[in-house]
């Protein structure tokens, strides 16, 4: 069972990896996995916990001498684990749940227009570093998967030619990764290991900034010696009606942004788990929504009002994290997790080797799990004497670094992380045409930015 577990794992990541050629959404895979996993643990769990791989088993044992037989085995499994796990994994989806309803009312009420409007240039060179600098601050402030699919929105505004608007689409994806990248609510990986513990607030942008600017810029710097002339921009209809006035779009804009960036100070001030400081914030914008258009009419109202926006809430991308992460949970618990991360101290025993394989791997399989794979590999370690161990304890250099090398690496192919499949599936970009086109940049990047951060903090 112990081997089966991994086989499902497998053959689930192969099925998300080709959910469009099987015309099967990933997020059904993915739930479809996050159980078989448990249920392939639960019913060989005598045989697997008896390897000794699993430290929460082990600790459990500890805590609960007298604990044997299959009648322990259960309870360890159905309620402890299942519940310890299914805790963290809540966290992290209502904390994206929140964020998400949250934009979409902006979005909505048009509030990114407030942005949008004022981007005049044509010239490709001047567009490309402006949409590619905006969108790397609004995934800071948002997250790399709403950023991607705002600004995709953004260019059809901006740019009619196809080609063209593929490439500045796949430009956006590597800002996006890399402006989630250094945020702790700039992207799922950050945000896991931000409520995971592993990283704090300011102790990331400090230590991440400046590698993640570069794995921005170094791409940008070699594409402005070669692209040459000006975009073509789409006729506009001038009889589009406009649902909110301009008052109420920038008041949209700043509450939206504001309700974000008041999580990390919620936090700070309560010590409360962030999903509760994103849910008081949409509650408050819920709120102030509704008194707003308490007076219009009932076409427009029903557009703007928020139980009607959060049924365009990306409900399967919540599901698909709740499958994955519940599988490896599954592993993390089973100790197939502790198996790997000896693996990698054996093999490689070098932090900054590790967190670059896991980006690399991560622009072949999602990241997510990856991540998360990571922080049931390696717990939180206390400062020590072993050199080594203190890379781990928080704010440590691999926390720091893997969320550099998780975050960018995604970009080096279009399906490789959640604002590359966002861009493909609006954009309908080939994937071979961004491996030809855009890979090559997405690599130089980020060798570029995981340099900086060595040079920074590995010399």
């Amino acid at each position: 069972m112990f081997i089966l577990m991994v086989v499902i794992f497998v053959l689930g990541y192969l099925a998300i990896a080709l959910e469009h050629p099987l015309k099967v959404d990933k997020a059904a895979s993915a739930l479809i996995i996050g159980t078989l996993c448990w249920v392939a643990y639960i019913i060989g769990a005598e045989e697997i916990l008896q390897m000794g791989l699993s430290p929460a088993w082990a600790k459990f044992t500890a805590a609960n001498p007298d604990a044997h037989g299959i009648h322990a085995i259960r309870e360890f499994i159905v309620e402890s684990e299942i519940i310890h796990h299914i805790g963290e994994i809540g966290e992290i989806l209502f904390f994206l749940l929140g964020a998400m309803t949250i934009v979409e009312v902006v979005d909505q009420h048009e509030g990114f227009k407030v942005i949008t409007d004022r981007i005049r240039t044509t010239n490709k060179v001047k567009l490309l570093w402006v949409v590619s600098f905006l969108t790397f601050f609004m995934s800071a402030l948002l997250d790399n998967l709403t950023t991607t699919i705002v600004m995709v929105a953004l260019l059809r505004k901006l740019i009619d030619d196809r080609p063209t608007r593929w490439f500045f689409a796949s430009m956006v994806v590597l800002a996006a990764n890399a402006g989630g990248a250094w945020s702790p609510i700039g992207d799922v990986t950050t945000i896991m290991l931000w409520i995971g513990g592993q990283v704090t607030t300011l102790k990331i942008i400090e230590g991440v900034f400046l590698p993640s600017l570069v794995c921005m810029v170094v791409p940008l710097a070699v594409l402005s010696f070669t692209m040459k002339g000006n975009v073509t921009r789409p006729i506009v209809s001038e009889n589009e009606e406009e649902i909110t006035t301009a008052k109420e779009r920038l008041l949209m804009l700043v509450l939206g942004v504001s309700g974000l960036l008041f999580v990390p100070v919620f936090k700070t001030i309560t010590h409360l788990p962030p999903f509760m400081g994103m849910l008081l914030s949409l509650g408050v914008i819920w709120v102030i929504s509704e008194i707003m258009h308490k007076d219009k009419p009932s076409n427009i109202k029903k557009q703007l009002k928020v139980i009607e926006i959060l049924r365009r809430v990306d409900v399967p991308t919540v599901l698909f994290f709740l499958g994955i992460l519940s599988a490896v949970a599954a592993l993390q618990s089973a100790g197939h997790l502790s198996l790997l991360s000896q693996y990698l101290d054996e093999k490689l025993h070098n932090i900054f080797l590790i967190d670059i394989a896991i980006g690399v791997l991560s622009s072949v399989v999602d990241n997510v799990p990856l991540v998360a794979g990571a922080m049931g590999m390696y717990p939180i370690a206390e400062m020590g004497v072993d050199p080594y161990l203190n890379n781990f304890v928080q704010d440590g250099l691999f926390w720091e670094f893997l969320a550099y090398t998780a975050g960018t690496g995604g970009s080096m192919l279009i399906i490789g992380s959640a604002a590359g499949v966002a861009a493909m599936g609006l954009e309908k970009i080939d994937f071979i045409w961004y491996l030809k086109k855009i890979s090559w940049l997405a690599l130089i990047g980020y060798l570029a930015g995981a340099a900086v951060y060595f040079i920074m903090f590995g010399l």
